[in-house]
């Protein structure tokens, strides 16, 4: 019988991050995954504190623990490239979130140190498992809407108080970087690279404001794709409308793994993120006997557990990572290009 290796982890950074959008997905493979340090400069107890768990303001409590496997730096963007360095200087393995890096220069340097040291390095891309995307992804290889035309990708919110109490502009806090990371890896994943991209990225509040609008529309030959987002849409539009030769496919809502961690309703819920029929998406299509369909489509079930359990794979059982270092590279690429557009 196999024995079954158990990793244990570190986390710089104890902010929502953390606490919201990782711990309660780690804490679900406990056959995996033991958390055993979490770091943070200055220790706040605004989240609940995990029985077991070694909380520091000492960095060097992670830096200089042998049984540390893989440290996950879920800090505010700024500080990524930063920590990831050092993680990999120190010899351990590091997943980082979004995004990666400032810069491609940045990112290419901590992807060239990882191979150096042989280490494992990953960008925490957890949306490639939000519900919508996977029915997305189960619509399209179905095949019934023939040779895709268009798709279109929102990601949209009413929350006006946000660029409007903010007075300058900053790269590191710009919306394109904190929002576009989570759909153009999904269209990353799918697609690959794209043959050409138009950047639309705006201040909606005027010159030297924060960065509140972006639509960027990524060609593969015939198809369009489009990625778009709004501090200023009272009504957002569908999470994914999806046109192709035979058909067309409409998600209106959003994976709703995050409605309910904002709740506190964990995913040891049996209906945790799980859509009721109402939330499904609508299907339109002819079939190859020229017959109409119309039809709701069950939404797929989204897991940011697989993240980790792939990383588990990865890092035990030395299968390929899923999310591949020319996939992060390039998209690092086009959030930089993205952010140029914006005059300061």
């Amino acid at each position: 019988m196999e024995v079954q290796v158990m990793l244990n982890l570190a986390f710089i950074g104890n902010g929502k991050s953390a606490n919201r959008y990782h711990l309660p997905f780690v804490l679900k493979l406990p056959d995996k995954f033991h958390v055993k340090t979490m770091f943070s400069r200055h220790m706040k107890d605004d989240w609940k504190r995990i029985e077991g768990v070694h909380y520091t303001t000492d960095i060097n409590e992670i830096y200089d623990d042998p049984q540390i496997d893989l440290v996950v730096v879920s800090t505010p963007p700024q500080f990524h490239y930063q920590y990831a360095k050092e993680v990999l200087e120190h010899g351990k393995n590091v997943l980082v979130e979004k995004p990666f890096t400032q810069t491609p220069k940045e990112a290419e340097e901590l992807f060239s140190l990882a191979k150096q040291r042989g280490l494992f390095i990953q960008c925490y891309q957890n949306r490639r498992y939000d519900s919508d995307f996977l029915t997305v992804q189960k619509v399209l290889n179905s095949g019934v809407l023939g040779d895709l035309t268009e798709l279109e990708m929102h990601f949209d919110y009413f929350r006006p108080e946000v660029p409007q109490s903010v007075h300058e502009f900053s790269r590191a806090d710009s919306f394109v970087y904190s929002h576009a990371c989570h759909t153009l890896d999904q269209v990353i994943s799918l697609f690959g690279k794209p043959d050409d991209v138009h950047y639309d990225v705006r201040q909606l509040l005027g010159t030297g404001r924060m960065n509140d609008y972006f639509d960027i529309d990524l060609y593969y030959g015939n198809l369009k794709v489009s990625v778009k987002s709004s501090y200023f849409r009272i009504k957002p539009r569908p999470s994914f409308v999806v046109y192709g030769q035979n058909g067309m496919f409409v998600k209106e809502t959003k994976d709703r793994q995050e409605e309910h961690l904002k709740m506190f309703y964990m995913p040891d819920h049996a209906d945790f993120g799980i859509d009721q029929p109402e939330q499904y998406g609508t299907l339109t299509y002819i079939d190859d006997q020229g017959k109409y369909h119309e039809e709701k489509v069950v939404s797929e079930v989204g897991d940011y557990s697989r993240v980790y359990q792939d990383i588990y794979e990865t890092l035990v059982h030395h299968k390929e990572k899923t999310v591949k270092d020319k996939e992060t590279l390039l998209q690092v690429k086009m959030l930089a290009e993205a952010v140029d557009q914006i005059k300061e």
